[in-house]
């Protein structure tokens, strides 16, 4: 579960809980992928807001992808559980 490919999230760089997020995963020492959608343009921006609906149709922010499993929102015990650490 540690490969980078296997975790994603989907921020705003203006969130708190965005960014909350984002170091809550570093500091677990998970390495991840992260893409703030709103510094993204144009074609980029739609292609990447389409891949966020299709695994969460509110498109809300933070939007976390590990492996399978799909978390909405800065939720810690869902986070670790999902990266294995609980």
């Amino acid at each position: 579960m540690n490969e980078k490919t296997d975790i994603q999230v989907y921020s705003l760089s203006t969130c708190g809980h965005c960014r909350m997020t984002k170091k809550f995963i570093s500091d677990c020492g998970v390495q991840y992928v992260f893409t703030d959608v709103d510094m993204l343009d144009g074609e980029e921006r739609k292609a990447v807001l389409d891949d966020v609906r299709k695994i969460n149709p509110k498109c809300s922010f933070p939007t976390i992808k590990i492996g399978d499993k799909v978390i909405v929102g800065f939720k810690e015990d869902e986070i670790k559980e999902a990266l294995g650490l609980s």
